[in-house]
């Protein structure tokens, strides 16, 4: 047994720190001896994870503190509270805590410890995964740039620079948590820590380095004395202590590497991830809450949604490449912090559901039993008598009607009851008693400040937005170009202190060319790693191409004029976030590494590769923050009737004032091309409206049943990625407030527009087969009687009544919220019932019954339809 004392320090022994090395049950422990907090014992076995001492079952969400702004914080907090969570699981984002080596950021959207200290103060515990590889779509993996150019260094290897850099900055958060007493071996809220990231997916590349790494990494996370049980996801030879745990869009049927270790999930996909030019992803909710059912029903105790909330990418940290700046990934809380239902409620309901069962799941091991083909039963009994059981339908195609001790229950395909007393199902996965909220954006136009119109005769003068620009130049225009021969890598040149990279070349032709006097034209080749390719001849655009995210090299081919004399051919490479994942991804590289040719002169094709080349970082407009609150006062913008639009390589500028109201604010950009934005000097991100989906690949329905996957359920096929762009309130002032764009490929700023997230309507769709309200189990009833289902209601703010009933039938309704309708089977009285229970109210709930509103068609199975509107 190894022991680790800390000095007394304030009165009082910070902490002991214990490994067993005969486990006897429990692989880590904690002591706290404080006079000023009171510490948590943080242990394991192999059922769960143990707080002083007490099996926990635990639901936890990521929500990343740099995706959203501190003001959102709390809101997220307590959502996730009121959405059953017990813990927010963070990323720790290495490059914005230390951007430049030595030299450290925990301010603002970065600052961990107001983050962690708010959701302690929501009651929730934090799981801290410190990385500091993070992947997470994030540039570069959330690595520093800076550590690139360390001599010597080779990424998530057994290599000294490495290792040294790693341990540095782990030590500095954990010694930052330590000094605000955020672990709970100091009574924080802290009580778990991740070092590494999905190593195992990759780690066979790296040979046996990678072993002695992983043992490396497990040894000096243990050795900083957390006081807390570390984690490494996706490593199945975590060494102990140690815990390994899974991610994926299923972990049911994952086994730790130990029989003392508990069966945990990090990583549960609520949804996907967003590229520019892919579809929107899309996870039905039965799907998430049959993979969370089944991970409980199969010995899980631990499970992580990522994401709870996903946020936006703001500047330039979406990685990929392509990684759009939308990070919404269909989570249960949107990009905009508001709760999407029926995901948030129907999981809310699961967790509730699994709760009731936490004495019985965490306290023994399940019996598995068969129902049949594709049906079984996972029951959990205590000699106390309790008991608690899971029953599936693992099949895909047809709903059924299993016995279990005695009773009958329907379970639809692809679905998980939840028993807690191993009679009553209070929960089936399939069956959404949940309301569904329809947000819709409102446009507001004009969004900006318009000029004086002026009175010409008997016309009126249209209306020009109040709109400067600055012409971007082509090509070289800062004094710190160098030139360089040959052709050279692009993150090796910028260290990514821009997307952009200007490469030319001059060369004279002669005029005897005969393509000078035949009417022909040179071809110009270029190959690039990525990720985007602007060609300029002389000044003047000549093509682009573009990559994907599933293939970043570009090549161009592109018929170009020149002329007799002089030219010169200005290529400007651009990047779309840096690569974030897969082995050595580090070295992936982009920019133009050739060859660059010209085909059709008389001398044959001429090789430019090895010339000698010019090559400016970042842009004129970047180098003098015309972004910026500053750089935009002092720089020479040109304002005028003429706006110049559809061309390439301009910044615009104009002043507007901030919607009015609380709801969330968008700008929609079409009409732009690409480029970026910002509101008062914060980047809302990389934006792209004009690269489409394909058109294929999405449908109008998505059927739940089935392994999901992230291409599975698309939606938006032939339209923008995205043209919406998160505006944070916090970022805006009432008035007076200034947006910047860079456009790159050329559009029309007059057609943008701000929108708003309203709430527009809400509806409920339950039928007699569905479960009563899971709040409405009485565990202190001897008979346990459960009322019937019900459909409940309830208007997002606090200050909101129901004000109108759009819909209602009781019987066969037909369609999906915003386009329900009636069948023949439907009841007369419906309306008028759903009225009189609802309207003036902020929430009303309905018995689902033919008590309540009579039997329009006896022998069916009938079900309550309601679409409502609150104001």
């Amino acid at each position: 047994m190894l022991v680790f004392c800390n000095t007394k320090k304030n009165g009082g022994f910070s902490f002991f720190f214990f490994i067993s090395m005969s486990w006897l049950g429990m692989a880590i422990m904690v002591v706290l001896l404080s006079s000023s907090t009171s510490a948590a014992v943080v242990s394991y076995d192999h059922r769960a994870l143990l707080l002083d001492s007490q099996r926990r079952l635990l639901i936890s969400g990521s929500i990343h503190y740099p995706r959203s702004t501190p003001e959102m914080w709390a809101d997220l907090i307590q959502k996730s509270k009121e959405g059953g969570l017990d813990i927010i699981e963070t990323y720790v984002f290495w490059n914005v805590h230390e951007p430049v080596q030595n030299q450290y950021n925990f301010e603002g959207r970065y600052d961990l410890v107001k983050f962690v200290k708010m959701v302690q103060a929501a009651g929730l515990y934090v799981h801290l995964r410190i990385g500091p590889y993070v992947c997470a779509e994030w540039n570069y993996g959330g690595f520093p740039l800076w550590l690139h150019f360390m001599p010597g260094i080779k990424f998530r290897t057994d290599n000294e620079p490495f290792e040294s850099a790693m341990q540095k900055f782990t030590a500095k958060v954990v010694d930052i948590m330590k000094e605000a007493q955020l672990f709970a071996s100091q009574g924080g809220p802290i009580i778990l820590a991740q070092i590494e990231n999905e190593y195992g997916n990759i780690d066979s590349a790296y040979g046996s380095a990678a072993k002695s790494y992983i043992n490396w990494a497990a040894s000096m996370a243990t050795s900083l004395n957390t006081g807390v049980p570390w984690v490494m996801c996706q490593q199945p030879d975590a060494p102990d202590p140690i815990i390994n745990t899974c991610n994926g869009f299923y972990c049911d049927q994952f086994t730790p590497n130990s029989a003392k270790k508990p069966k945990m999930w990090t990583e549960n996909w609520s949804g996907w991830f967003l590229s520019f030019g892919g579809a929107v992803p899309h996870r039905p909710v039965e799907d998430l809450a049959f993979a969370v059912a089944r991970f409980f029903q199969r010995g899980g105790t631990f499970q992580n949604y990522y994401m709870y909330h996903g946020g936006t990418n703001f500047g330039r940290t979406s990685g990929g490449p392509f990684i759009a700046t939308s990070y919404d990934y269909d989570a249960p809380i949107d990009e905009y912090g508001l709760v999407r239902q029926p995901k948030w409620g129907h999981l809310r309901d699961l967790h509730k559901s699994i709760k009731l069962c936490e004495e019985v799941l965490t306290g023994t091991d399940p019996v598995l039993t068969s129902l049949g083909p594709n049906l079984e039963a996972h029951v959990y009994r205590l000699g106390s008598g309790k008991c608690a059981a899971f029953l599936a339908n693992v099949g895909t195609q047809s709903d059924a009607m299993v016995t279990f001790n005695g009773n009958s229950y329907h379970l639809p395909a692809w679905s998980v009851s939840i028993l807690p007393d191993c009679k009553n199902a209070v929960f089936n996965t399939a069956k959404i008693t949940s309301q569904a909220n329809h947000f819709e954006m409102e446009w507001l136009k004009p969004a900006f400040k318009l000029q004086s119109s002026q009175q010409v005769g008997d016309s009126l003068n249209v209306l020009q937005s109040d709109w400067s620009w600055v012409i971007e130049p082509v090509g070289i225009s800062m004094s710190t170009a160098f030139t360089k021969l040959g052709l050279l890598e692009q993150i090796n040149t910028t260290a990514d202190e821009s997307d952009y990279l200007w490469y030319s070349i001059s060369m004279d032709v002669d005029k005897d060319e005969p393509f000078l006097s035949n009417g022909s034209q040179v071809s110009l080749h270029v190959s690039s790693l990525g990720h985007v390719l602007h060609a300029f001849i002389n000044g003047e655009f000549a093509g682009r191409a573009i990559g994907n995210n599933g293939n970043v090299k570009v090549t161009m081919d592109k018929p170009i004029t020149m002329r007799a004399g002089h030219n010169t051919i200005d290529l400007l490479s651009v990047t779309v976030g840096l690569q974030n994942y897969g082995a050595f991804f580090d070295t992936s590289g982009a920019g133009i590494t050739g060859p660059v040719t010209l085909k059709g002169f008389k001398s044959g094709t001429v090789d430019l590769s090895s010339k000698q080349w010019t090559y400016q970082i970042g842009l004129k407009g970047e180098q003098s923050s015309l972004y910026g609150s500053e750089g935009t006062n002092d720089a020479p913008w040109v304002s005028g009737s003429e706006l110049p639009k559809n061309r390439p390589m301009i910044w615009y500028k104009t002043n507007f004032d901030a919607p009015d109201g609380s709801d969330p604010v968008a700008l929609d950009l079409t009409g732009l091309g690409k480029g970026q934005a910002w509101v008062n000097g914060q980047s809302i991100g990389r934006y792209w409206p004009t690269y489409i989906a394909p058109q294929s690949g999405c449908s109008d329905t998505c059927n739940y049943q089935g392994s999901y996957t992230s291409s599975k359920c698309q939606r938006n096929c032939g339209k923008p990625s995205q043209t919406l762009y998160h505006v944070p309130r916090a970022w805006t002032q009432p008035s007076g407030n200034t947006l910047v764009l860079f456009e790159e490929i050329g559009g029309d700023p007059n057609q943008i527009s701000f929108a708003m997230r309203s709430f527009g309507s809400m509806c409920g769709h339950v039928s007699e087969l569905h479960p009563a309200p899971v709040d409405a189990w009485d565990s202190r009833s001897e008979a346990r009687a459960m009322s019937g289902p019900e459909l409940r209601l309830e208007c997002p703010s606090p200050g909101q009544v129901i004000s109108s009933i759009k819909f209602a039938s009781f019987g066969t309704p037909q369609g999906a919220c915003g386009s329900f309708r009636q069948s023949k089977c439907s009841s007369n009285t419906a309306l008028s019932i759903v009225q009189e229970a609802c309207i003036g109210l902020r929430n009303c709930s309905l018995s689902v019954s033919i008590k309540k509103f009579g039997d329009p068609c006896k022998g069916v199975t009938k079900s309550l339809a309601i679409e409502a509107v609150c104001k």
